[in-house]
């Protein structure tokens, strides 16, 4: 079996080209509008999302090219809410994988509308035909997505971010935002690589739900820990915002010890999920390791 790190770039590769694709190009018209697409989707980001749809695809045989629309749908999705919450209006960021945020290079109207171009895309991808054999499944697919992105997920997770700036949360309040903000489309990630290549069992189903949840919250909880430790240059982004803000985070109800401790809780529990695809489950078991291992 090939190494983790190689793994992982010819699936960012896969991802970047797929993308590229999709994308309009940047000499059709609206010509701003579609180079500010691919300006903030090309050429950045660690591609977790669709290194997990690949992952879940590969656990439950699913071929690569099954997957890739799937992929690069909950991308789509993903970046669109980067852009948006970097408005002055959500969370007021000038930096975005290291280069200047969409409003900033281009301006907010513009921001504004990649947003919506991006999002609209990712369900055109999902509705084309041939994108699945069965069309039951792609239409769960769609409900899937369309439930993830909406107010009972990242939206909602990030209208409850915004509502509780400055405010203290406890565990449980805090874990619920999360569960939404990030962790819906972490969820959706998990779940439509593995039904890009057809039904799904529910025993698999329910130990894919059990470990994006906990990667979903592993993920969060080390974003904090990182806003909080490491340089702006690391991270391609602000450093120390949330704190700047008065963000509720996890490291404002524990110790970074504490938050890694639990890090790596959620973790071991996400790999034991993992464990039921045998070999096959590898890859999942390696992007929940990277989760607490990265410093980015």
């Amino acid at each position: 079996m090939t190494s983790f790190a190689a793994w992982a770039k010819h699936a960012q590769e896969r991802t970047e080209a797929a993308l590229a694709r999709y994308l309009p190009a940047s000499t059709i018209a609206p010509v701003r509008l579609h180079e500010a697409m691919r300006y903030v989707s090309l050429g950045g980001g660690k591609r977790i999302r669709p290194m997990l749809a690949f992952a879940a695809g590969e656990a439950v045989g699913s071929h690569p090219g099954q997957v890739e629309p799937a992929a690069c749908a909950v991308e789509l999705i993903h970046v669109y809410s980067l852009t948006h919450d970097d408005l002055p209006c959500m969370d007021d960021d000038d930096l975005r994988r290291g280069k200047p945020t969409c409003h900033v290079h281009y301006d907010q109207a513009t921001a504004l509308l990649v947003g919506d171009a991006l999002q609209s895309l990712a369900f055109e991808l999902l509705a084309a035909p041939g994108t699945h054999p069965d069309p039951a499944t792609q239409v769960e697919m769609l409900h899937l997505l369309a439930h993830a992105a909406g107010s009972r997920g990242m939206c909602g997770g990030q209208a409850v971010d915004l509502a509780s700036t400055g405010k203290q949360l406890g565990l449980a309040e805090l874990e619920f935002m999360h569960i939404h903000k990030t962790g819906a489309l972490i969820r959706a990630a998990v779940l439509l690589g593995a039904l890009a290549g057809g039904r799904l069992e529910q025993s698999a189903r329910a130990k894919l739900e059990h470990y994006a949840k906990c990667i979903g919250l592993a993920f969060q909880v080390m974003d904090d820990v990182l806003d909080a430790e490491a340089s702006t240059a690391t991270l391609g982004k602000t450093a120390g915002k949330d704190a700047a803000q008065g963000k509720a985070t996890y490291l404002t109800l524990m110790s970074t010890k504490d938050a890694r401790a639990y890090t790596q809780e959620l973790v071991d529990d996400a790999l034991a999920a993992a464990g039921h695809f045998g070999a096959r489950g590898e890859r999942l078991a390696d992007i929940a390791r990277f989760i607490v291992e990265r410093s980015y």
